[in-house]
């Protein structure tokens, strides 16, 4: 079931809730009826069947202690799910990114 914009919109708008007018932080590339999350050019999680799936890199694992690892789709690496509360909490997400940014790596130079 491919996600709603409706949803990819609420999470984004609990993401950049707090940035000055017109500027964003976490922008989506759609693929496959599912949404890639992009922070300052890094992939750090996506929308999944109406899920925030993040990178289970140790930062996100550290403020997520009971998260649950979920399959975004079949036959890839397991991802952390944040639950609908916290996604209600802008300034914990804000946190959560602010973490996991220096433990991601840099976006890979596209071939010309």
């Amino acid at each position: 079931m491919p996600s709603s914009e409706k949803f990819r919109d609420h999470v984004l708008a609990q993401f950049n809730a707090e940035l000055p007018n017109g500027a964003f932080r976490v922008t989506t590339r759609k693929m496959m009826g599912e949404y890639i999350l992009y922070a300052d050019g890094k992939i750090f999680g996506g929308i999944y069947d109406d899920r925030l799936l993040v990178k289970p890199v140790p930062a996100a694992v550290a403020m997520l202690p009971g998260a649950k690892k979920q399959l975004p789709y079949e036959g890839a690496k397991p991802m952390l799910r944040v639950t609908n509360d916290q996604i209600e909490d802008g300034e914990f997400l804000e946190k959560l990114l602010d973490a996991m940014l220096p433990e991601l790596p840099a976006a890979k130079a596209k071939k010309k």
